[in-house]
């Protein structure tokens, strides 16, 4: 920092808005406690440093900037008299953190009138006490606010997640349910055909032929190809046919079954060889049921696997038994977090998923980013028009730099230009009154910015918004978070 020290003209520093209804007096105190500084073009003051000075820009230019990820990214640029920055809160004592969150320079020779910090508090609290008292209220109000609305919002979050999650669970456990109480029906029913045809006059050369056909029959099930509707139904006309000319009655009500379990007239025919004639119709019989059987044990199967995987996919959601900071696989926590909002996600809706699988894993939180994708993807679904609307959600993942990319695309009607800049002010809400608390995108983007040291940014246009979540590929630097624990600025950015 190179910087000149000059006299302090009362007049000129009376002739700035922020002082200019303060008497002779005060502003004899001011120049008697502070200091006017000529700087070169250059820094004045680093982002993260100890907030020691109050600075207010007589001449010249200066440009405010903070850091994000690697990166320094310009906010303000200004050759407005009377702007000011640096410790403007220094009037909340080690109520909050002094430190500056933003860094200053210049760009040409610029004067500051520059006031110690301590002489900034006092002449706040003795000249305007009623101000400092508003102010106050109004910073540890809105912070309180928001810590409080951001708790209620992620209990509305998670109580939305658990109706979905309790309503995917039940699709499953009541098809397993179903199929056990139909698959006991089935067995009670084989067991009494192998009653009928023990009691039979089958030959034992017979019965073991028709073992012999039944386990092969269990193998054609697990390997049963997928058919199309047209071909599954004229598959069916065949197999109707075919069992009726050969004596089988209600093949028809038969044939479905067949079809499902990737059996044809051909595998009929090699049964009707096998068997003698006059036991074809019990040995078909016998048959299905054990195509049944099958089914309904992979029916059974197929319904706990999907329970297994809801519960893996809240696990992972949730990040239980999981360190708090680790390196993860951003894919991994996409799909946990896309099968969790599965329900909000409507039938009308595609889902696209655009993964680079080659990306590396990243340090993280994997709790909170979750939390991100969550309010992106609601956004997102929401934009479409909800359950019922009908659109596309693309969610994609690529390397950018030194960085990991993972973008929301969908296919709403855009964010207006007018507000775009607006959507990550905590309480700004384009919802109806009580449909939405305005922290969502807040939340995320303190999440992305501040505690991962990323970026959240957005483009749109109508048919085409994108959410770009953009994060370290490496883990940054210890201390270089710029705000408090609970995510609230220490300081503004500028007047």
């Amino acid at each position: 920092m190179n910087a000149q020290v000059l006299p302090c003209d009362r007049q000129e520093i009376g002739s700035l808005f922020l002082f200019e209804k303060l008497s002779g007096e005060q502003l004899g105190r001011l120049c008697a406690e502070g200091r006017v500084e000529r700087f070169e073009p250059g820094p004045v003051y680093t982002e993260g440093d100890p907030a020691t000075c109050f600075y207010v820009m007589i001449e010249g230019t200066v440009v405010l900037s903070r850091r994000v990820g690697g990166d320094d990214i310009e906010v303000t640029r200004t050759s407005q008299r009377g702007v000011y920055s640096g410790a403007m809160q220094a009037y909340l004592g080690d109520r909050v953190p002094q430190t500056y969150n933003n860094s200053m320079r210049v760009t040409e020779p610029t004067r500051f009138f520059v006031l110690p910090a301590e002489s900034f508090a006092d002449v706040m609290r003795e000249w305007f006490p009623m101000a400092a008292h508003l102010l106050e209220g109004l910073f540890f109000g809105t912070r309180n606010t928001q810590r409080a609305i951001g708790q209620r919002e992620r209990l509305l979050a998670l109580g939305s997640l658990s109706a979905g999650l309790t309503h995917e669970l039940n699709n499953p456990a009541a098809a397993a349910v179903r199929a056990t109480a139909t698959l006991r029906e089935r067995v009670g029913r084989m067991r009494h055909k192998l009653s009928l045809i023990a009691q039979g006059t089958y030959s034992r050369e017979a019965l073991a032929s028709l073992i012999e056909i039944q386990e092969r029959t269990a193998e054609r099930v697990a390997k049963a190809p997928v058919l199309s509707p047209l071909e599954a139904a004229d598959r069916e006309d065949g197999i109707s046919d075919w069992l009726e000319d050969h004596g089988v009655s209600e093949g028809w009500r038969i044939a479905p079954t067949f079809v499902q379990a990737g059996l044809d007239t051909q595998w009929l025919e090699q049964v009707a060889v096998t068997v003698d004639e006059e036991i074809l119709p019990g040995a078909v019989g016998w048959l299905n049921y054990t195509v049944e059987t099958e089914l309904l044990m992979d029916e059974i199967n197929d319904s706990t696997t999907r329970i297994s995987h809801l519960v893996d996919a809240a696990k992972q959601y949730a990040q239980l038994d999981r360190a708090p900071y680790r390196d993860v696989d951003v894919h991994e926590l996409l799909d946990s977090t896309l099968l969790m909002l599965s329900g909000k996600i409507g039938p009308q809706m595609r889902l696209v998923k655009e993964y680079d699988r080659s990306l590396p894993q990243v340090p993280a939180y994997p709790a909170e980013l979750n939390q991100v994708w969550t309010n992106l993807v609601d956004n997102a679904v929401q934009a479409i028009g909800g359950a019922d609307g009908e659109g596309t959600l693309t969610v994609r993942t690529a390397r950018e730099g030194d960085r990991l990319l993972v973008e929301f695309r969908d296919t709403g009607p855009g964010v207006p230009e007018e507000i775009r800049g607006r959507i990550f002010d905590p309480f700004f809400t384009t919802k109806p009154v009580g449909q939405g608390t305005g922290l969502g995108l807040d939340i995320s983007w303190r999440i992305v910015v501040n505690k991962h040291h990323g970026s959240l940014e957005v483009e749109s246009v109508p048919g085409d918004t994108r959410f770009r979540v953009l994060l370290p590929l490496t883990a940054p630097d210890a201390g270089t978070d710029a705000r408090t624990e609970d995510g609230s600025s220490t300081s503004e950015e500028s007047s």
